[in-house]
């Protein structure tokens, strides 16, 4: 029943779109005939007003016919992992996590942090989550890769400028009829106490879980929940998302775009750099898209990245077909 659900919901996010298009087209014929009939000034606000509600349909229905990988529809795993410098990057990785949870936020998705790793001043040392929801993955994995940051640093006295970089991973999640290379005999299991906030319960047993898969040496963890059964349960959930992504992009021979586990986290392997000091700017190295509202940026506003990317990604892909 789940599994229907699931299609129904992918399904629904097609069709009820396309429903409203051709009510607001129907709408535009109407309104057109009475501008003809009629005063036309009467109609034209109400009639332009139709016009963009049915352009934006149309464009966010094109956007999701670019993300056509059966992967895209899934949710998405995101880890955010700081690079060398300590404290510095430890706060920045702690910054984009906020930055991701807002974009989450405002796109309707639902967020579970599975793992949370403070940093002994400030900041975090990792953090893994579940991002629920259709196509979460197929925008989110525009996401992967160093992100670098530059700025007057709060934790320096001379207040100098310093420059930090974290890297993102995004895995899609597996569904339950996907089918992923896993013996319970290659999984090593650890528990230990929990490092975050959770009450008494959490921080005085051993119910944190850390997976091991001995083959590959993926490393995974969770201490979201007071129970090491359902902490176990979400970390297998994160070890067959990475596990099944290392598989498909093995059989397509991408290997090279596991992009901070091949790269390092470091100066000249940025996808994107955010600037606070000496001006403001967020600038994409792929694309070259620019935006000067740093603080839009880190409160969310990550949807003109996303869509050049892909509809980049997706350029790329028809050239290279034709």
């Amino acid at each position: 029943m789940q599994t229907l659900m699931k299609e129904k919901a992918r399904i629904e996010d097609v069709l009820l779109p396309l429903r409203d298009l051709e009510k607001q087209i129907a709408d535009i014929e109407i309104l057109e005939e009475l501008t003809r009939e009629e005063d036309g000034k009467v109609f034209e606000v109400e009639l332009q007003e139709k016009f963009s509600t049915a352009e934006n349909i149309l464009e966010d229905l094109e956007f999701k016919s670019i993300l056509s990988d059966p992967r895209d529809k899934s949710s998405t795993i995101l880890s955010i992992n700081p690079g060398a410098g300590g404290t510095e990057s430890q706060d920045w990785a702690q910054m984009l996590m906020r930055m991701y949870m807002r974009w989450a936020e405002r796109s309707g998705y639902e967020v579970t942090i599975t793992d949370f790793q403070p940093g002994e001043e400030a900041g975090i040392k990792g953090t893994t989550m579940e991002i629920a929801g259709p196509y979460a993955y197929g925008y989110l994995k525009a996401e992967a890769g160093v992100h670098r940051l530059v700025r007057i640093s709060p934790f320096d006295a001379n207040k100098r400028r310093h420059t930090s970089f974290s890297a993102v991973l995004v895995y899609p999640v597996v569904e339950d009829d996907i089918e992923v290379d896993l013996r319970e005999d290659d999984i090593k299991m650890d528990t230990y106490r929990s490092s975050g906030a959770g009450g008494q319960h959490v921080n005085k047993t051993s119910s944190a879980v850390r997976l091991t898969h001995i083959p590959t040496g993926i490393i995974v963890a969770c201490q979201s929940e007071r129970s090491q059964v359902k902490n176990r349960a979400y970390a297998m959930k994160v070890l067959k998302a990475r596990l099944y992504d290392l598989q498909v992009r093995s059989k397509e021979k991408e290997m090279a775009d596991l992009i901070g586990e091949k790269k390092e986290i470091a100066w000249g392997s940025q996808i994107r750099s955010y600037v606070f000091q000496p001006y403001q700017m967020v600038k994409d190295h792929r694309t070259g898209t620019e935006i000067g509202n740093v603080e839009a940026v880190m409160d969310g506003d990550l949807d003109l990245f996303i869509r050049n990317y892909l509809l980049q990604q997706a350029g790329q892909k028809s050239a290279g077909t034709a």
